[in-house]
């Protein structure tokens, strides 16, 4: 079994942190931290870990980015560094930026685009594009996490910023009620196939940026989907980006509101079993190893 590592691991502990969005949903309601997520990688082969930040309430994004940097540097644990929440429109952003870039544990900072409090057009504006070229300059990743509709929008954010490394979460939010049977889902499909397929292309286009293969597991029909309902995506991303430009992410535990870890891992496996080993190996753990800058 090829090793894995996951660089985009939630954890939070409510009674310490806010996470308004969670809000009524029965699954993620609770506290996921490092014993929840050892039980759930079991037999997935993920042996390395990256924090990715929660969308905690907005006066906590300090503490969490605290918070990270101690789970980091004074624990004995799976999770090795971390990627934390940022407003790049804020004037306090660049301050924040060079605090948090000194920690060799902050590899990057993601602020939510595809929330309702993020308007599109957003991340075309001089003020973000300013924020995040800071960033860049600070030696900090950028993940993109914007509605699938918007994806022409990272396109401009990308070119405008071409010292900042990108990683695009969640194959840009694919849907995949767009691709096959969409009689299994109670919705209607986020985007169409042609209008998806083309911004990944214009995406990949981009040199500094790179694909998270992740996410879409949370969007299947529950108790309803195989992994040929995730092919057509996955395979797309891979072809579109080449085999130096994808990682494997777990998006855990927002996973499981499709299925388990383990089957989003066993699924990925299968869609990748006939791809040579060595693309095989980039994909799960060695692309990630070297945009991440982590230690062997």
């Amino acid at each position: 079994m090829l090793p894995i590592i996951d660089p985009h691991q939630h954890l939070w502990d409510l009674k310490r942190f806010r996470l308004p969005w969670t809000d009524g949903n029965d699954k993620l309601t609770k506290n996921f931290l490092i014993p929840e997520y050892m039980q759930a990688i079991k037999g997935t082969g993920i042996v390395k870990a990256l924090y990715m930040e929660v969308g905690m309430a907005l006066d906590q994004q300090v503490a969490e980015a605290e918070w990270l940097i101690d789970l980091c540097e004074n624990q004995d644990t799976i999770t090795k560094a971390g990627v934390i929440a940022g407003q790049p429109f804020e004037e306090k952003f660049t301050a924040y930026v060079d605090r948090f870039s000194k920690s060799s544990c902050i590899k990057g900072v993601r602020h939510l685009l595809q929330i309702p409090e993020s308007p599109k057009g957003m991340c075309l504006e001089k003020g973000y594009q300013k924020g995040v070229q800071h960033a860049g300059n600070r030696g900090l990743r950028f993940d993109i996490c914007i509605r699938p509709t918007e994806l022409s929008d990272a396109i401009q954010l990308v070119r405008a910023c071409p010292d900042t490394q990108f990683i695009l979460d969640h194959c840009g939010n694919a849907d995949p009620a767009a691709f096959g049977d969409a009689a299994k889902y109670d919705r209607e499909p986020q985007h169409t196939e042609y209008q998806w397929k083309g911004n990944i292309e214009g995406l990949a286009k981009q040199p500094n940026l790179i694909c998270k293969i992740s996410g879409i597991i949370a969007r299947v029909a529950p108790n309803a989907w195989s992994a040929e309902d995730l092919a057509p995506i996955v395979n797309h991303c891979l072809d579109s980006f080449g085999p130096d430009r994808v990682i494997f992410a777990s998006d855990w535990p927002v996973c499981t509101l499709g299925a388990p870890l383990k089957a989003w891992v066993k699924a990925l496996r299968e869609i990748v079993a006939e791809r040579p080993e060595v693309e095989q190996r980039q994909l799960f753990s060695g692309n990630a190893q070297k945009v991440y800058e982590l230690e062997a």
